[in-house]
């Protein structure tokens, strides 16, 4: 027959084996969601090396022209009428807003218009306001 105190120290001892493993299983699943939660990417800033052969433009290189921000930025969407953008050249499109007048037309090209459909800036992040300005007046320009 097994002694009390032998039935004591048993006790203990699975007591002690459930703890441990548990304390393991926690741990594992612990390591397991650190696992699954920690980040995939980091953002490579422009004055890091990672962005070093990237064309990020530079504003030390001069102010871009209307013709070059168009066909880089624009054309997309003011060729095609995607996403309801007015086609440059088509006059019946274009009337209406330039009607508006066209400081209207530059809040709308700078800040953007109709929650993304037209995008702040047309996606031209590195270009100043003036240079959309100057855009948005080549596209009048070549709209009425």
């Amino acid at each position: 027959m097994i002694s009390q105190k032998a039935a004591t120290l048993g006790k203990n001892l699975l007591v002690l084996l459930t703890l441990l493993s548990a304390s393991y299983v926690t741990a594992a699943v612990e390591d397991d969601i650190r696992a699954r939660i920690q980040q995939h990417g980091s953002v490579c800033q422009s004055d890091e090396d990672c962005a070093s052969g990237l064309n990020l433009g530079s504003a030390a290189a001069g102010p871009k022209a209307p013709e070059e921000i168009y066909q880089t930025y624009c054309f997309a969407c003011h060729t095609t009428g995607a996403n309801n953008a007015p086609v440059m050249g088509n006059i019946e499109q274009w009337a209406p807003r330039i009607a508006k007048g066209v400081d209207v037309l530059y809040v709308s090209a700078v800040n953007g218009l109709n929650n993304g459909a037209m995008p702040v800036k047309g996606l031209c992040a590195n270009c100043t306001d003036e240079e959309i300005k100057a855009t948005v007046d080549h596209m009048v320009a070549n709209s009425q």
